[in-house]
This record gives C-alpha cells, structure tokens and sequence, in this order.
C-alpha cells in the first residue's frame, strides 16, 4: 500500500445525472438521497451542482451536517472571451459565491474553491477535442478571456475564497496547449480533471508533472476510450458524451488511477480529490434503477481510491 494522501474525497452531483446539462423537468435523484449515497458510501464531501440543488443557508447547512459532508467547490461557468457577456454574467459569480459563503458559516475544515470555467461556444460543443480546428480564438479574444478570468478570480478572492480554473472539454480552454497559455496568463491555479483532458489529447499523468504545483483541485474520472471514439466518430457532441456510457466507474475505463494518484501524491497534493462520473439519465428510465446502478458506482470509485486517501 502507498503513503496515504492527506487530500479529502467527494461526490458530485454529476455522477448521479444533476448538472447544467441535464433536461428541465426531469425525474432526478434527490438530494437528500445523494447526500445519503456519498455519507452512507464514505465520502465527505461533495461538489455544490446546480446552485438550489443542495439548498440555500441553514437548508444547505443542515444537510451537509446530517451528511458529515463538507461543500468541496462548485462549478462557475462564465463566457471570459465575450467582455459584455461576461460583465452581464457576474450577479451569476456573486449569487454563487454567496452560496458558498453561507455553506462556510460553521468553519468547516476546508473552504470550497468556486471551480471557474469558460463558457465556449457552441462549435466547440458540437467538437469536444477538436476545439482549436473548427473554433480557434484570436488573440484578442485571448486577452479578454485571460483577463476577465482573472477579475472573476480577484472577485472569488475578495470573497474570501481561493478560485481555481476548469479546463474543459467544449471550450477555449481545452487541450494542453490552450491549458499553457492560460495558465502563463493568470494568477489562477488549475482543476485537472482526467476525463476532460483526455478528450482534449492530453495524458493525465504527464499532465501532473507539467502543471502539479499549478493544480488545487482534482476532478478524476474514469473513460472508456473506444466508446467515446464511438461517440465521436457518429459525429456526437459534449451532450451525446454525457448521454453515452464514455464516463465509466473506476476500473471499468482505460485511465491510469494508480499512476495518478502516485503522481499527485508525490507532488505532496492537499486539496480536494472530487470523483466524477458525468451521466446524464436518459428519458423512460426508472429513477429507481438509475439511483442503484449510481449508487453501486460510487461504492466502486470510493473503494478505488482506499490504498490512497
């Protein structure tokens, strides 16, 4: 068995089908009943999802404590490059942070990071890995993006809160390359997310080595690379991704978990790990069913990681 991590572990409402992309008016998993999940599976933390989806103030308070979970970050999704719409999206930043800042009023032991990201464009959604061929920015996009990055990290940082910054795939901040140029950009630290790297064609070992005293936040997840190649192929854009089975448990998809967690390890990494499973429920399925299979997952990916954290 490896030294253990001193970093924490959460869920995600991603992992039980909440997130920006899942249908309005669909049948979802409460959050009471996710809450239940990660306590009962051994997590003690989780991911904020959707702003309300967990509750506001002593709503949110009460569940996280009846949990024994900890709020680990949140994700912000801003357009940076679009310096309008960017300035029309900061009430979003500022309701956010409040959230955060109400989950934060019993002194938790660690602070969540508002987990900022780019909005892209709709190309670039439609071409998740391809991102730089049918959409490249200008630079002068790119000094807005960078720059308004950065106001939206000073905001988080005048609120009390450490940012971080989500390269993601389906936006302008996607592949390694585009990951360099922004972080020789900002004062701003990084959330490597393994699955998400992948698609944009980096590898999520070497990319601790390059940027591990960068990286404040880990989102991991597992890929099965032959479907998402499939995915791809038919045409399929970020939303069929989420709606396909790309995004596996741990053991089930073709990312190095052990090397990573060695890599970060050794890089002495003291942040979040948040386990990641995007899926999307599909319409007919029963809630019920798909409750139990996300359940078994989380039991599986908690269990993964035990040799480490």
């Amino acid at each position: 068995m490896t030294d253990a991590l001193t970093a924490r572990v959460a869920g995600a409402p991603v992992s039980f089908g909440v997130f920006e992309m899942t249908p309005e008016g669909a049948d979802t998993v409460t959050a009471d009943q996710l809450v239940d999940t990660l306590a009962e599976t051994g997590y003690t933390g989780v991911d904020l999802g959707p702003i309300g989806y967990l509750g506001r103030g002593a709503e949110l308070r009460s569940r996280l404590e009846r949990g024994g979970l900890e709020l680990a970050g949140g994700w912000v999704q801003l357009p940076f490059s679009d310096d309008e719409a960017f300035a029309a999206s900061l009430p979003q930043l500022d309701d956010a942070l409040r959230v955060f800042a109400e989950a934060a009023e019993t002194g938790p032991e660690r602070l969540p990071l508002p987990t900022l990201a780019d909005d892209g464009s709709a190309p670039r959604r439609q071409a998740p890995g391809r991102g730089a061929e049918v959409d490249p920015l200008a630079d002068e996009a790119w000094a807005r993006l960078t720059g308004n990055a950065q106001i939206a990290a000073d905001r988080v940082r005048a609120a009390g809160f450490e940012p971080t910054f989500h390269h993601h795939a389906g936006t302008f901040v996607e592949d390694p390359a585009e990951i360099d140029r922004f972080l020789a950009a900002v004062d701003i630290d990084l959330t490597l997310d393994s699955g998400h790297l992948l698609i944009g064609g980096g590898n999520p070992v070497a990319a601790v080595e390059r940027w591990g005293d960068r990286i404040n936040h880990l989102h991991l997840k597992d890929v099965d690379r032959a479907e998402l190649a499939r995915v791809l192929a038919a045409g399929g854009g970020m939303r069929e991704v989420w709606s396909s089975t790309s995004f596996v448990a741990f053991g089930e998809g073709d990312i190095d978990l052990a090397a990573i967690l060695d890599a970060v390890r050794e890089r002495g990494f003291d942040g979040w790990i948040v386990v990641e499973q995007d899926v999307l429920n599909g319409p007919g399925v029963s809630i019920t069913d798909f409750l139990a299979q996300r359940s078994r997952d989380q039991v599986v990916n908690r269990q993964a990681l035990r040799a480490w954290v």
